[in-house]
């Protein structure tokens, strides 16, 4: 069993940036998109960011945080990061990285990922 663990979060001030790490292990080969979600008190979970992790051919990007937003990936390394720049208190959320073994084209909806890692708080204070 792949198992996905989030690293990066934290207190941060508004204006600022910040990178979050996902180390994957175990079946890491067989995954075939990564993404990022976040969830804010008393919201639904949401989509910020996506990727194809085999050759990185596709990417997603939620309008919220279009243009602030860069995924990447490392296969050497087995990581998949999210920066963000220009951070807002509206960011503040637990984010989570998640990843499906399936599908031939990157799923947006947090239903088609099967790996979760256990979430970073991330807090943006103005």
């Amino acid at each position: 069993q792949g198992q996905l663990v989030e690293s990066g979060g934290g207190l941060t001030q508004a204006g600022d940036s910040l990178s979050l790490s996902c180390a994957s292990s175990g079946r890491t080969l067989t995954f075939r998109h990564m993404a990022w979600f976040r969830q804010a008190p008393g919201k639904e979970r949401e989509i910020l960011a996506g990727i194809t992790w085999w050759d990185g051919s596709s990417s997603f990007y939620a309008d919220s945080v279009k243009g602030r937003a860069t995924i990447s990936r490392e296969n050497a390394k087995n990581t998949v990061s999210l920066q963000m720049s220009s951070l807002l208190p509206r960011d503040t959320a637990v984010y989570y990285c998640a990843a499906t073994s399936y599908g031939s084209t990157l799923p947006l909806g947090q239903g088609s990922y099967d790996y979760w890692g256990q979430g970073t708080q991330v807090t943006v204070s103005s």
